[in-house]
Formats: structure tokens, sequence, C-alpha cells
């Protein structure tokens, strides 16, 4: 199959430093061409690939040099060398959330659009009604909730190569871990609370967007200076992440916003270590409740977690990753999107305002699906 990659210009593919959706586009472009696609990725010229690279910029946005730089111009000029050479291509796969919506809706029916932000946002529903023919991948069920009504082919989880991060069957640092964003609806000042009341070291890898600055400035430097268990250490790369994650008792992930999926999830389950994450988004689709970490409704709750991280199974965190969130999982949840967009009469599942949110949790020592909260109350899964 021939297979356009279309990624955001924000970061290289993948990201030198933190990143999202960039770090999912690498990792499935290069599995795809594993499988033997011929897979063209369109990104910024810094990123390293083994798909054909179309360089649709000098370097990646957020790492320019340059004083002055607008997203903008940057996405519209990719969009139409992508547009212009559309015929070439059996499927164009985007990953730029609605961007594209304009350029490409006579030929909708070969594209894939995968929704990697958040969709309770007010101007959507509007854009989603002048553009009701393309075909839509969500990231969890959790994220269709606000607009259940669209165009979803399939959910499909994250996945990331199995030997990206190591395994480590005991943690060596005695620490507990926030690696993400320092922004408001990631919860680090929670986090901060929970080691107070678990009494325990906290090391916080993240970064600090421009945007945030004032938070990080305002609000969580003074905690950072008043709190002696807690190192702040910034940014940190794949390369570091096995160590950081794998030397952690857990992963805190105190989040206050739908997330759509969380990525440093599963990371950290790659290294084998567990998460305590509030049930917000896509927490309980991700997290197996009492078996690869705990899902808290509070502070309270996560530092009471704390002290039952002993009755977790390192290896069967490790397992639960590699079963469920494997690059190899992901691709083929991809191919079979494929070949139900270019296959005539396919008909894409649209999720009911009534259909139950599969999630996982402990029941008598096993894991087993229950159904979530209805997705028609709006309340958290």
């Amino acid at each position: 199959m021939r297979i356009a990659q279309i990624a955001p210009l924000y970061e290289s593919v993948p990201p030198k430093l933190y990143g999202g959706t960039e770090r999912v586009v690498a990792h499935l472009s290069d599995e795809l061409v594993r499988r033997g696609h011929d897979v063209t990725l369109f990104a910024s010229g810094d990123s390293t690939t083994l798909a054909n690279l179309v360089p649709c910029r000098d370097v990646a946005l957020r790492l320019d040099s340059e004083d002055v730089s607008w997203d903008l111009p940057a996405h519209l000029s990719m969009l139409t060398e992508v547009r212009r050479r559309a015929h070439e291509f059996d499927i164009l796969h985007f990953h730029l959330d609605c961007h594209h919506f304009p350029i490409f809706s006579d030929i909708a029916d070969r594209t894939l659009t995968t929704l990697h932000g958040r969709q309770d946002v007010k101007d959507l529903p509007r854009l989603y009604a002048l553009y009701p023919d393309y075909p839509l991948i969500s990231i969890s069920y959790s994220q269709r909730r606000p607009l259940p009504h669209l165009n979803w082919v399939r959910t499909i989880h994250h996945g990331y190569p199995i030997d990206l991060y190591r395994f480590s069957p005991e943690a060596k640092g005695g620490y507990l871990a926030f690696l993400g964003r320092i922004a408001p609806e990631k919860g680090v000042d929670r986090a901060i609370a929970i080691a107070a009341r678990a009494g325990l070291p906290l090391r916080i890898a993240a970064k600090v967007d421009f945007a945030d600055r004032g938070y990080f400035e305002n609000v969580i430097e003074p905690l950072l200076k008043h709190a002696t268990n807690v190192e702040f250490i910034g940014e940190i790369n794949d390369a570091q992440k096995s160590e950081f994650l794998g030397n952690a008792l857990s992963l805190l992930f105190p989040i206050n916003w739908p997330e759509p999926f969380g990525l440093v999830m599963i990371e950290a389950m790659a290294c084998g270590t567990p998460v305590i994450a509030f049930n917000r988004g896509s927490v309980a689709e991700v997290i197996e409740d009492c078996a690869t970490g705990f899902v808290v409704e509070s502070v309270d709750e996560a530092a009471n977690a704390v002290a039952r991280l002993s009755t977790i199974d390192r290896a069967v965190v490790r397992a639960s990753f590699e079963r469920r969130f494997s690059i190899e999982v992901m691709a083929a949840g991809y191919e079979a999107a494929y070949e139900s967009v270019l296959s005539a009469g396919a008909a894409p599942h649209h999720l009911a305002p009534d259909d139950d949110i599969v999630v996982l949790t402990r029941v008598d020592g096993g894991a087993k699906e229950r159904p979530a909260r209805r997705l028609a109350t709006g309340a958290a899964a």
C-alpha cells in the first residue's frame, strides 16, 4: 500500500525531546515500512525515518533558532505539497487534527485523520458539520465522548516498539516520578502534594512551554523552593527515560483534563513501572486498576495508593504493555483502518451516545473488562 503520513511541524519526527504526536508518527511510519508498505513522510527536515522523507521545513518549529516563526504558513505550504502529490498515494494519513479539511474535502474518502487532541472545544462541532465525510480515528474511546456522532472508523491506542525502553524488575531509585509538561492540566502541583503526603522524593522531568512560563514561575517554582523532597530535572529525551522511569517506584499522572491518551503512561509501563493516575480522560482505558497501577480520584487516594505499590508485579506491568501497547498492535490497527476506508461500502463505526466505554479493572485477582459510566452522562470514564 502506498501511504502518506502527514505530521505536524512543531517537532521533528521523532522529537528530540518532549513531543507526543510526532513520536507516534515516527514509530508508526517505521513499522509500516517494516511491514512492506511504501510510506512517504511529510515532516520537518530534521526528522529521521525509514520512510521516504519529504522535508516541508528545514527544522521543526519549536527548536528553530530563528527569532520569528509562524506555524500556519509552514503547515499551509506542506499541505499544498501533499495536495500536489496526492495522486501518488493510496491513502493520505493526516495527524494535523483539522487543518487539512478545506483542502482535501473532495478526496476525503482516500484520507484517514487521527485526532490527537481534545474534542471538547467550542468550535469543533460546527467545523465537523461542514466536513462530515472525513474518516476519523480516535486514540481512546473517552476522546469521542463530546462528539460521539462523528465519522469514527475505529479507536486505535498508541503503541511503541517493545525494545525502545528497558524493563526494570526493581525500582532502585526509591522515588516517585513525574514526566511530561508543566501546565495546569497536567497536575504537577498535585504530584508535589502526593509525594509530600507519601513522604517520598519526587523527581520531575518536564518541559516548560513559553505559554506556560508564567504558570511555572508563579505557581510551581514557589512550590519547588519550599519542597525539600522534590528535584526538578527539566526535559529529557528517549534515551534517558528507561533509567528515569525504570528506577521510579511509580509514575504520578495526576491530570486535571480529559487526556486523549497519555503516552507517558505506556512509557512507564514499558519500564515495568506502575502508574498512579487520576480518573480523567483515557486513564481508565490504559491503566488496569490494581494490576498495572491505581486509578484514583484525589490526592489523598493517590497518597494511599503509594503505600500499596508493593502489591503491583512489575513483570505484569511490562507484559500488559507488550500485549496492549506494542507498535505491532498499533500498526495492525491502522492497516485494518486503511483497508476499511478504501474498501467500497465499508461502514465506519459510529459510537452511539449510550454506548459503554470498556475499561479494565482488577476483579477477584484478575484483570477483567467492566463497563464504565455511560457516555451520555458526560462523566469521566
